[in-house]
C-alpha cells in the first residue's frame, strides 16, 4: 500500500525516523484542501513514546480544519537543519514522513495534556504553560496523527 524508500542506501531506521520526529519543533502538515489540490502549512508537533502518535493543536476553524473533517487522511514531513560532508556545498537532510489518520481530541482533558507536551518542546516554564491553558484551553483544538507508515531518508541537495 505505502512505497518503499527507492534509494535504499539512504533509508534512515525507524529508531532514526523516530528520533527526528522527537528532537524537531515543527513540520509540514499535508491534507486534501479544498477543490481536491493539496494543502501543506508548517505546525509544531509532539511526538508520544507512550502511544507512538503525534500530536498538534490548533484554532477551532479554517481550511486545515475543514480538510480534516472533509478526510482523515495525511501527510507530515519533520526533517533536520542537515549537514554537509567535508568539502561539498550540498546539504544532507534527514527526512521523515508520516503517514495516516487524525482525529479530534474530544476530552478536554486529555487535549491540554497533549497541549502541555507539547508547549514543553518549546519552554519548560510550566507556570507559562498553565497560564495559557488556563486563557486559552476553550479556544484550543487538539488532534492526534495515528501513523500507519513512517518512513525517512537521507536527501542531498545536490
Amino acid at each position: 500500500m505505502f512505497r518503499e524508500v527507492s534509494r535504499i542506501k539512504q533509508k534512515l531506521t525507524k529508531e532514526e525516523c523516530i528520533e527526528i520526529l522527537k528532537a524537531e519543533p515543527r513540520g509540514v502538515l499535508s491534507v486534501i484542501g479544498d477543490d481536491g489540490y493539496p494543502y501543506g502549512m508548517p505546525l509544531n508537533h509532539w511526538y508520544s513514546e507512550e502511544d507512538g502518535r503525534l500530536y498538534f493543536h490548533s484554532g477551532k476553524k479554517g481550511h486545515k480544519i475543514d480538510a480534516l473533517k472533509r478526510c482523515d487522511k495525511v501527510s507530515f514531513c519533520v526533517y533536520d537543519s542537515g549537514f554537509r560532508k567535508e568539502g561539498e556545498w550540498a546539504l544532507n537532510i534527514k527526512c521523515v514522513i508520516v503517514f495516516g489518520r487524525v482525529k479530534f481530541i474530544d476530552d478536554y482533558e486529555r487535549a491540554m495534556d497533549a497541549a502541555r507536551n507539547l508547549s514543553l518542546k518549546f519552554t519548560k516554564d510550566t507556570e507559562y504553560i498553565e497560564e495559557e491553558i488556563k486563557k486559552f484551553g476553550a479556544a484550543t483544538l487538539c488532534f492526534e496523527l495515528i501513523p500507519e507508515h513512517i518512513t525517512g531518508k537521507i536527501v542531498n541537495e545536490a
